[in-house]
């Protein structure tokens, strides 16, 4: 069974198509009429005008006065009469006595009989004209009187067939019918060009469907949870979804659409990112509180007509790669240790088999002293079990890469004393990236070691209690030429690995500056870098309040 096919709706630019050519075909046509009828007005009273020069000259002539007066008018006035027909382009000229008796007509059987028409006018001496049917039809017609010493002697009638004057219209119209034709050709012409742009435009579709496309376009920018930015030309803001406004940190009510992205007050990596012309992909970019995965697009047309950007929130996404690569850390720790532990197992097996009993328990015990020196080491300095979870794991991977990771005397953080407010995870990325920013200064130096400092001021006075932490290396140092650019995302001295460089710094001052702390950079005494982060209580506690990520 076949289901009748419902046609389409005409296209929106097809329907504004025919709206305007029957609005261009209406005005023609109104205008070919009006101009029409104007030009009929205007016909008849030039005929008039010509027929009243006609009837004047005649009447003003002397040989007419002069025949007027002889025993046989007709004789002298009927070839004269005739020859100003011919030369003036009127259809009759008729003059008459002033009792309107014919003396000429181009019809001689009419000559003699009475003028058909008014005279009365013209026998008070005034000239006039008026559109009477006579012999000939119907005519516009002009009555002068011929005076002689003031007195009436004659009337001169000459005139001009309205079907002569219905020709000439009808020549005109036609003229004025090609003009209206090429108007209105014209004007679809430049209809159909203008629409054939709008249809492109549109994509052919009718107001129905652009109103649904409409519809969809707006639920989706709200539906999306990432951001979504849409930039003109001029890198103006031309479109940005709930999303984008969220991870760019602006609100609601704010309005920001029409100004450029710099004056959106972003970080300078992030705008240099979005003002640039080429594309990216899957940048990492840090604002005051999130890390943003960026993504660019040109929309091009033949000419740059904008950009479109994508964001991501991938903050929780990145901390936890920083405890996957911690936990890998840990993992190459543990095996390289296994490796170790088994090269120990060996000697100590080795020792027992040649009967030296003795010598094998010293060199078992001493190695579980070192090891076990170590943890009672960080334990005893740092209490919080999370720190020195982190302490004892970055000390392995220090070791693995010939570094020694040394926890200073100073170091004092018992278990309970922070605060349940300052986050766990916000400790490891701030000390977690300061101490792999150090091992990798210090790795290859000589007497490569990395001091780290961790304790509480006026612990006993919330208001002005801090948390301290320092961590120093023996690397070649920090060039102050580079002072203000190592918190940078992307910056690094060493070359950049698969995954990149210059984001661990980036996250550690991004964290602090959340936490409304300090963060600073100095010369070592060992000759390498130091940083120093200063933590308060209060205003950690408040940032977390606030649930920052």
């Amino acid at each position: 069974m076949r289901f009748p096919v419902v046609p389409r709706p005409r296209s929106l630019a097809g329907q504004l198509f025919a709206m305007q050519a029957v609005l261009i075909a209406v005005v023609v046509a109104g205008y070919a009429l009006f101009a029409y009828a104007g030009n009929r007005g205007h016909a008849e009273e030039a005929a008039g005008r010509q027929a009243m020069a006609v009837a004047r000259a005649v009447a003003d002539a002397p040989s007419v006065r002069t025949a007027l007066r002889g025993p046989d008018p007709t004789a002298r006035l009927q070839p004269y009469a005739l020859q100003v027909t011919r030369d003036t382009g009127v259809d009759f000229v008729t003059i008459m006595t002033p009792e309107g008796i014919r003396w000429t007509h181009p019809d001689p059987d009419e000559i003699g009989r009475r003028f058909l028409g008014h005279i009365e006018p013209a026998r008070s001496g005034h000239a006039f004209t008026e559109t009477f049917t006579g012999t000939l039809g119907a005519s516009v017609r002009a009555v002068a009187p011929v005076e002689e010493h003031g007195r009436v002697v004659g009337l001169v009638s000459a005139g001009i067939r309205v079907e002569a004057i219905s020709r000439r219209v009808q020549d005109q119209l036609t003229a004025l019918l090609g003009v209206a034709g090429g108007a209105l050709l014209l004007g679809a012409v430049g209809t159909y060009v203008i629409n054939a742009r709008l249809r492109r435009h549109t994509h052919g579709m009718n107001a129905t469907e652009l109103s649904r496309v409409h519809d969809y376009h707006q639920a989706t920018l709200h539906a999306v949870r990432e951001g979504l930015l849409m930039l003109d030309g001029q890198y103006r803001v031309a479109l940005v979804n709930d999303g984008g406004r969220e991870l760019l940190g602006v609100g609601p009510e704010e309005d920001v659409v029409g100004r450029s992205v710099a004056e959106l007050a972003l970080p300078a990596p992030l705008t240099g990112a979005l003002l640039s012309a080429e594309p990216r992909v899957d940048e990492v970019h840090l604002t005051a509180d999130r890390v943003l995965m960026v993504n660019t697009s040109p929309v091009s047309g033949g000419e740059r007509r904008g950009t479109v950007v994508t964001l991501r929130d991938v903050t929780q996404l990145q901390s936890l790669m920083g405890e996957l690569d911690s936990e890998r850390g840990f993992t190459e720790a543990l095996r390289s240790q296994a490796h170790e532990a088994a090269n120990r197992l060996h000697t100590v097996v080795s020792l027992i088999e040649l009967g030296r009993v003795d010598e094998a328990v010293d060199f078992a015990t001493a190695e579980l002293e070192l090891a076990q020196a170590l943890t009672d080491q960080v334990v005893a300095a740092v209490g919080e079990p999370v720190l020195a979870a982190l302490l004892l794991g970055k000390t392995a991977q220090a070791h693995e890469r010939g570094v020694a990771l040394v926890v200073s005397p100073d170091t004092r953080l018992d278990d309970g004393l922070l605060p349940e407010t300052l986050s766990a995870r916000d400790l490891v990325t701030v000390l977690g990236n300061l101490i792999d920013n150090a091992v990798d200064a210090a790795q290859g130096s000589a007497g490569a070691r990395v001091t780290v400092t961790a304790y509480t001021r006026n612990s006993d006075d919330p208001a002005g209690a801090e948390l301290l932490l320092r961590v120093a290396d023996t690397g070649t140092g920090l060039d102050p030429a580079h002072a203000g650019l190592v918190f940078q995302r992307g910056f690094s001295t060493k070359p950049a690995g698969p995954g990149g460089r210059g984001l661990g710094l980036a996250l550690v001052r991004q964290a602090v500056t959340r936490l409304e702390g300090s963060l600073t950079v100095a010369k070592a005494e060992e000759g390498g870098a130091v940083f120093e982060v200063r933590l308060p209580w209060e205003t950690a506690g408040r940032a977390l309040a606030r649930g920052a990520v």
